[in-house]
């Protein structure tokens, strides 16, 4: 058989047109793609250059390398160092053969090296000499096919095989299946590798000539490969995207540029400081890293930056790790590296969404991140996964974790919060907030290869976003969120443009987008199996509306109408007269049946000779059988058979099919470039769903949790009144450690009055470290707008948190522990202002003990001078005997008690100065000796003699307790509280079935649970009476955060149109168990919050026991007979129900 039926994008002839359109779009839109190709054309040079013929003398190889260019022999330099690398003994073999004198690395005299023009390898050169610094895959045929330097990477980071094994006559070769290609791009960009994928362009290909090739696409690490998606009914994953990052030095501090190439966009922060900027490289994977060559100006006048001084902490970050160097205008010359990097047209432009840094607070330390868990830190608990509900993952996690790492404004961090306070509020169920990466929907709208998948993502933003305007409890919500999506994006977007345009999108989607219910039938006829249908059409029917391809899809059903009279006239008297004879003892079979290999129905008979079954009945169809061929003329088998007219309406059939499916990509595709106008909508529409989730999920943890709103306040403008009480006081009642979950009852709570520098002591285990952490996580997720643990706060919002716990040395930089501490505190004291919140843990223990002692003594000092807020931590009670100049400094301690004669911690924050350390009680605890712990007590004695200034001094001081009980936390009961009806979907019609049952389980429900307790009210059951109103909660919708701990009463409406009744606690843990069954995915439900479970409980019962009385299907009627609930008096008969 000679019709095209590959598994590749272009299937048939037909789509040459279409196949033109797509290379010069791609071509237009990534400027990486040559013109298009047409059949036989041979692929020119990129760029001039001297393509070097084989030789086989040395000498002469040695003489290649001179005509390779300064920019050639650079990349081919960088080359080889990567092969130095390499680590495998396959790969380690491969490099031997490679010479260094041309971009792949072939050695023209090895077999298959050949350069010459017209061959491969020649080809490969030139887009090789496009993107030298990437590896080159090349379709061949099944296979996507590297040699020299490529093969290498291939055989070390990608697990392949070396093509030809190891012989070392040929030259490097190796490649992966079509159909692994995507594994092993992933395996190259996990390693950090960008990838050139260079594609055959299929159809027929004239005698002796070459198939045309064009470059695709790329797979950088961060930015997937997406060419074929269009056609696919799989998603791919997007993982977060990757910048290339510029750093510079200047006046101000550092500058951090990071630039997407996928978004087009850059970002430049400046006035950083090197612990700011260490912190960002940390937390964030970039593609490529570029350093300023401003950087190298330092206080030594060496080109080594950081030899002294400044730097060293930046360049102990960049040192092990490869970057370049720049020189000029920091971000004129970054674009034109990344326009050049990524193969861009030199005029591509880059939208700036540089977020003013000015009245923002500056980001995390990276001592501060890691010691409250911002970023993932092994022993220290995580602020981000107590912050957030364990099933957030993604995005919403993502952008919580940048928010902590990077505070915002004032403005934008009141925002935060009036929003969450909104949300914690709402009684109407909630959209599902669809996160869709906005680097994803770029790529695929920009590339044209978004398929149906995404279109329907891509509705359920725009529409999810139209369900919270159309809201009146989520439109104000939506508002809110405009001012922080804005920070996020860098978008400014008003309401009613968002609305406008999320509508017109909506729109055309709709239009074209075959939604749930608008499937198109596949083709289906008794006589051809049924899977050859479903395998050639189900991967594009049903994508498209058929009105808009209504043509190519007649002509497909009768095509294949045309196919199957031609089985049945050839193949079925065939097959019938072989069961009329067939021998019971294996006498011949003969069948219809599906060649799913090489994509045809043909007849397949088993010991079956047309020779010896001619002058029966069907004698003429017999005589009409030939041997089967596959695409390329060859026989297929002993067993496989066809005819004429089969083989032709086979041909007419898949010729129909894939002008069919060219016509399904060439609407999708039309409907991507429609939709490439809204793309900075569709931005800041994901965007805005993804804070919104975040902000949901926060406030729904922090409920559940017992967390607080704080009130915050913003310092003022006027120096004058920098210093005012109002301003300068932080304010944190019955605070707990963040690490705990208060609503369990296991957490100690303290109250911090703080409106100057506290100076704390304690014994070791006292809480002290604890404590700095807990102030330092509520402080921050006051200033970030977030819920703080604790029964109430006001938090000051700060210019900076700075925390710094215990230091370890770094043998690598040459540098102990202390003088690490000493690097860390100089960036906090020099950072600190009025308006800062600095936190030290016991400093300046690294040293000898006097002049520790008199550094600390000597930071409080500076530090009260400054008047930040703040805690430093010591056991150097030497300090206290100092003449420190520290008049607003305030002495605090961790308490103790004693209990049967011992001395142990209260964790509990109290006035006054603790000298016990509880250092013999810890070591004992922790299992040293008891022999050593024996004679270290009598060495303390010993010393006892020459401490008596210390007894003195004690003296001095008063240890106040403080109240031992711990305030719980009431939560005032919102379920008695009257709740709004959920709107239904606006897109639902009044006669619809499910509607009407909605509506008459609502009104019964409703009268039902009512009624009840009124009864329960007049037995004293409960307080006062509630008034019950029912809630639903869509398709894609979810319980909004007041349901949580409360007691619900639910009904599950099952698409089978029977119920099931149900009560809980944890309404939203109960939606997501039974949506994550077979089946279930969009079901609704209907609940109502009652005054304790209890009540919930004989609601439950009754329910169960009394919908079936009118008419109503329950799924669980055996649980109306577990519990002693539902007897009441109450007769349906007295009910009176509104239809």
């Amino acid at each position: 058989m000679h019709w095209l039926a590959t598994k590749s994008i272009f299937v048939s002839l037909p789509r040459w047109r279409s196949l033109a359109l797509l290379l010069h779009f791609s071509a237009r839109r990534f400027n990486a793609l040559p013109s298009p190709l047409k059949q036989g054309d041979r692929i020119r040079s990129f760029k001039v250059e001297r393509v070097l013929r084989g030789t086989t003398n040395a000498t002469k190889k040695s003489k290649e390398s001179k005509h390779l260019s300064d920019e050639d022999h650079s990349h081919v330099m960088w080359w080889k160092e990567r092969m130095q690398l390499c680590k495998k003994p396959s790969s380690v073999q491969l490099v031997k053969r490679l010479i260094y004198s041309n971009l792949l690395g072939l050695d023209v005299s090895l077999k298959n090296g050949s350069l010459k023009e017209g061959a491969l390898n020649f080809e490969l050169l030139q887009f090789k000499s496009r993107f030298p610094r990437e590896v080159l895959l090349c379709r061949v045929g099944d296979f996507y096919e590297a040699i020299g330097f490529d093969a290498c990477i291939l055989v070390e980071h990608a697990g392949l095989n070396p093509f030809g094994g190891m012989r070392s006559e040929s030259i490097p070769r190796a490649g992966c299946p079509v159909v692994n290609l995507r594994q092993t791009l992933d395996d190259l960009t996990r390693n950090g590798y960008s990838v050139c994928i260079v594609e055959e362009v299929q159809g027929p290909a004239q005698a002796r000539t070459r198939k045309g090739r064009f470059i695709s696409g790329h797979a950088h690490p961060g930015c997937p490969y997406v060419f074929g998606l269009v056609g696919l009914n799989d998603d791919i994953d997007f993982p977060e995207p990757m910048p290339v990052v510029g750093i510079s030095h200047s006046a101000k501090g550092y500058c951090m540029i990071s630039i997407f190439e996928t978004m087009k966009t850059y970002s430049e922060e400046d006035g950083l400081t090197e612990e700011a900027v260490v912190t960002k490289l940390r937390t964030s994977r970039y593609h490529h890293l570029f350093l300023h060559t401003s950087l190298r100006h330092n206080s030594s006048g060496t080109s080594r930056w950081g030899e002294f001084g400044e730097g060293g902490l930046l360049w102990g970050e960049c040192s092990g790790k490869h970057f370049e160097w720049f020189d000029g205008i920091t971000v004129t010359e970054l674009l034109f590296k990344v326009r050049d990097l990524y193969g861009l047209d030199p005029e591509a432009t880059f939208r700036n969404v540089t977020v003013s840094s000015e009245k923002r607070p500056r980001p995390l330390y990276l001592g501060t991140a890691t010691q409250i868990g911002a970023i993932p830190t092994e022993g220290i608990p995580s602020l981000l996964k107590v912050s957030l509900p364990s099933n957030c993952v993604g995005l919403p996690v993502v952008y919580v974790r940048d928010l902590l790492l990077n505070p915002p404004s004032y403005a934008i961090a009141s925002a935060i919060q009036a929003t969450c306070k909104l949300m914690s509020s709402v009684t109407c169920s909630i959209p599902e907030f669809t996160c869709v990466p906005a680097a994803k929907l770029v790529k695929l709208l920009e590339s044209m290869e978004a398929n149906h998948v995404e279109f329907v993502r891509i509705k359920n933003v725009v529409d999810e976003i139209l369900h919270m305007h159309g809201n009146s409890e989520l439109s104000s919500i939506l508002q809110m969120l405009l001012e922080p999506t804005w920070m996020a994006t860098g978008l400014k977007v008003e309401s009613e443009i968002l609305v406008n345009e999320c509508k017109l999108i909506s729109d055309q989607i709709r239009e074209m987008i075959s939604l749930d219910g608008e499937t198109d039938e596949i083709s289906s006829f008794p006589n051809i199996p049924g899977d050859f249908f479903e395998d050639m059409e189900s991967p594009w029917k049903g994508h498209v509306k058929r009105v808009h391809a209504e043509i190519t899809f007649l002509q497909l059903d009768r095509a294949a109408e045309a196919l199957s009279k031609a089985v049945m006239e050839d193949f079925l008297p065939i097959v019938l007269r072989v069961k009329a004879v067939i021998s019971p003892l294996g006498g011949p079979k003969g069948e219809i049946s599906y060649a799913r290999e090489h994509e045809a129905v043909w007849f397949k008979g088993k010991r079956f000779s047309p020779s010896v079954w001619s002058g029966t009945p069907g004698e003429e169809q017999i005589k009409q059988l030939i041997p089967a061929t596959d695409s390329k003329g060859r026989k297929v088998g002993e067993e496989w058979f066809t005819t004429t007219k089969v083989d032709d309406a086979l041909f007419r059939y898949h010729e129909a099919r894939a002008r069919a499916k060219a016509n399904v990509l060439e609407l999708l595709r039309g409907l991507s470039a429609a939709l490439q106008t809204k793309i900075n909508i569709l931005v800041f529409s994901s965007m805005l769903l993804v804070i919104a989730k975040a902000l949901f999920s926060h406030v729904c943890e922090g409920r559940r949790r017992r967390w607080v709103f704080p009130a915050l306040v913003e310092f003022c403008n006027s120096p004058e009144n920098e210093s005012s009480e109002e301003i300068s006081k932080m304010e944190i009642i019955g605070l707990s450690p963040y690490w705990f979950d208060a609503a369990q009852g296991n957490a100690i709570r303290n109250t911090v009055e703080m409106q100057s520098l506290f100076l704390l002591t304690g014994p070791n285990g006292g809480g002290k470290s604890s404590m700095l952490r807990s102030i330092c996580a509520a402080a921050l997720l006051g200033i970030c707008g977030l819920m703080v643990p604790a029964e109430s706060a006001v938090i000051p919002h700060f210019d900076s948190v700075m925390l710094h716990m215990k230091s370890y040395d770094s043998p690598a930089d040459g540098k102990s522990s202390f003088q690490i501490e000493m690097s860390e505190i100089r960036s906090l004291i020099t950072g600190a202002t009025p308006r800062s919140l600095v936190l030290m843990d016991e400093i300046c223990r690294g040293t000898e003990m006097v002049k520790g002692t008199c550094i600390a003594g000597s930071i409080i000092e500076t530090l009260d001078r400054i008047g930040c807020l703040g805690i430093v931590s010591t056991h150097l009670h030497s300090i206290f005997h100092l003449p420190l100049n520290a008049r607003s400094t305030v002495y605090k301690a961790m308490g103790t008690e004693v209990v049967d004669g011992q001395t142990r911690p209260t964790w509990k924050l109290i006035d006054g100065v603790c000298r016990e350390s509880l250092a013999f009680e810890t070591a004992q605890k922790e299992g040293i000796p008891e022999t050593i712990i024996r004679r270290a007590e009598e060495l303390y004695l010993s010393l006892n003699g020459t401490a008596t200034h210390s007894k003195k001094a004690d003296e001095q001081f008063k240890h106040l307790g403080a109240d031992s009980a711990v305030n719980g936390f009431d939560v005032a009961d919102e379920s008695l509280k009257r709740i709004v009806v959920g709107q239904v979907s606006s897109g639902t019609e009044t006669g619809n079935p499910r509607e009407i049952q909605q509506r008459e389980v609502e009104s019964v429900v409703t009268i039902i649970c009512q009624n009840k307790l009124v009864e329960l009210y007049k037995q004293k059951s409960i307080s006062e009476p509630a008034e019950i109103t029912c809630v639903m909660i869509g398709a894609r919708e979810q319980p909004p955060p007041s349901t949580i701990g409360a007691s619900s009463v639910y009904v599950l409406f099952r698409p089978d149109k029977r119920l099931y009744v149900g009560q809980t606690d944890d309404l939203a843990g109960r939606v997501r168990a039974h949506r994550s069954k077979v089946g279930m995915q969009n079901v609704t439900f209907l609940y109502v919050t009652v005054p304790g479970k209890s009540v919930a409980s004989e609601l439950e019962t009754l329910l169960i026991n009394q919908l079936p009385c009118r008419g109503f299907q329950i799924v669980n009627k055996s649980d109306g007979k577990h519990r002693n609930f539902g007897t009441t008096n109450l007769s349906l008969e007295s009910l009176t129900f509104h239809q």
